[in-house]
């Protein structure tokens, strides 16, 4: 019975990994303004919401496109067509800053640049305030939390394999049977994690997710806000990429 300690030591590490994602996945869903469900959402806000900070700056690079305040180009570069109107709120001030005094910049380098900015941040504490977003905290505790379950599947799946090179053959289907237990659990347990509570698609707090879900998308911007930039036009989603479309022929 050389393979019960391995079984003993994969299923603490399993029930600790499991235990962890879902704290971190209860307390990232607990409410902290009980009011926060009566107020609408503005497109900026859906886009946070939806997408967090790049979905916000995909918002505002393509609507500055749209009222020829900039160009995005399908090659990847956004280029400042009318800087004076451009800068009407801190979001556009945000683009035009990253973009710089050259009026022209690849757009992989603009969007980060935007998303860190102090406006998004502030758009997002101010959400988190009213209970509609997951905080920073809330992210990291579940990331951390889908690194453990993680790390118990693989170690689960190691000492399940030890396991079974050590024994006669006669016993190996029971070595099998006791470390899928610990298996199955935390291979459920990260599954739900990466789908449901996953922190770079969680964005939204379940008052925030009720909101988003009772937006229209029949308006162009607030589609690109929840659903994001599989929405637009090839050109346009080019050039979000930073590359040209592939055209077939």
């Amino acid at each position: 019975m050389v393979w019960v300690p391995l079984l003993l030591v994969a299923c603490v590490v399993a029930g600790i990994g499991c235990a962890r994602l879902c704290r971190a996945s209860l307390a990232a869903d607990r409410p902290t303004a009980p009011s926060a469900a009566e107020h609408e959402l503005t497109v900026l806000e859906a886009a946070y919401l939806a997408g967090g900070p790049l979905r916000v700056t995909d918002l505002t690079l393509v609507t500055m496109h749209r009222e020829r305040r900039l160009l995005l180009a399908h090659t990847g570069w956004a280029t400042v067509v009318d800087g004076a109107t451009g800068s009407r709120d801190e979001w556009e001030r945000a683009v035009l800053g990253a973009i710089g005094p050259g009026g022209q910049c690849p757009i992989p380098a603009v969007r980060p640049a935007v998303a860190g900015a102090d406006a998004v941040r502030s758009l997002g504490q101010a959400l988190v305030d009213r209970g509609l977003a997951v905080s920073e905290v809330g992210r990291r505790e579940v990331a951390a939390g889908v690194r453990a379950v993680r790390a118990a599947f693989l170690l689960s799946l190691a000492l399940g394999t030890a396991a079974a090179l050590l024994v006669p053959g006669a016993e190996r289907t029971l070595v099998v049977a006791a470390f899928s237990l610990p298996l199955v659990a935390s291979g459920l347990c990260l599954l739900i994690g990466r789908v449901e509570v996953h922190p770079h698609t969680r964005w939204a707090s379940p008052a925030g997710q009720r909101l988003l879900s009772g937006l229209s998308p029949t308006d162009p911007l607030t589609a690109l806000a929840t659903r994001g930039p599989a929405v637009l036009e090839p050109e346009l989603r080019a050039a979000l990429r930073g590359h040209a479309p592939v055209r077939l022929r």
